[in-house]
């Protein structure tokens, strides 16, 4: 049984501020520190439930370099760095029966929610198929792509609402509930790690009566850019168009993992500064 457990950094326990997830900052080292214990606690969940499972393990904040290799559980692969391919996702395939989302956040607009956002600031939205999604819908959708269900959520509470309405059936962990957008009130971190590896390991072993999110294509997105040369560089890319003259760009796609490659390889381009 193959399981890849996508970590990211803002939905875990204690976590509130930009200063705990940029590495630029003074308090991250405590962040990523937090980040690679709940990963453990997952990846924990997952032996219980299984007697030898193959465990791989997606670093998915910014740089994909936060979790702390020597720390982390010595039983899984960690997958670290980037360009990659499948972004977050990365080490999914044909052979992976389950994907765990640990430390995830709400999209973009969302609130009150700790630090919500979709994929980088530049990006306000993103709508697939005329449905607002953040990262937490389009990585569903990628593994449903490969007929992988995603077994389990670990986030604030706004992240496991919108978790729970793409597929009721899974498994969440709301380690903290958001006050806002730099607040919250959280569970403390080692009953967090307590509560992931139980749950972890309920999702692993209910992972058969969880349905893959499906999306038949082409899939119609949109994607709704912070600034205008942003969108001026957008649309250099062949089947990208302008949409009424605005920030919002638009593009159809053959399936989920076309349009996945595309949104991030735009959410690369919004990050390039006028020269």
């Amino acid at each position: 049984m193959k399981a890849l457990i996508s970590v990211d950094l803002e939905g875990i326990s204690g976590i509130v501020h930009s200063t705990e997830t940029n590495p630029d900052r003074y308090d991250y080292e405590r962040g990523r520190a937090l980040m690679t214990a709940e990963a453990n606690a997952a990846i924990a969940g997952v032996f219980d439930a299984e007697p030898d499972p193959v465990v791989w393990v997606a670093d998915a904040h910014g740089t994909f370099r936060n979790l702390l290799p020597e720390d982390l559980d010595r039983r899984a692969h960690l997958v670290r760095g980037k360009p990659r391919p499948l972004g977050m996702l990365a080490g999914l395939d044909e052979h992976t029966d389950a994907v765990l989302f640990i430390g995830y956040h709400a999209r973009a607009g969302a609130g009150p929610a700790v630090l919500a956002h979709t994929i980088s600031d530049s990006i306000l939205d993103v709508r697939v198929g005329g449905r607002s999604m953040g990262e937490i819908g389009l990585n569903a959708a990628l593994a449903g792509h490969l007929d992988v269900p995603v077994v389990l959520l670990s986030g604030d509470d706004s992240a496991c609402t919108e978790f729970s309405e793409l597929v009721p059936s899974a498994v969440t962990v709301a380690v903290k509930q958001s006050l806002g957008q730099a607040a919250a009130v959280a569970l403390h971190p080692q009953e967090a790690r307590e509560r992931l590896r139980r749950a972890a390991a309920d999702a692993i072993t209910r992972r058969g009566s969880i349905p893959a999110p499906k999306m038949a294509g082409p899939i119609d997105v949109e994607v709704d850019l912070y600034g205008p040369y942003m969108v001026d560089l957008a649309v250099l890319v062949p089947g990208v168009s302008r949409v009424g003259g605005g920030r919002t760009v638009a593009f159809q796609a053959a399936d989920v993992g076309d349009a996945y490659r595309l949104i991030s390889l735009l959410v690369q381009l919004a990050s390039i500064k006028p020269s």
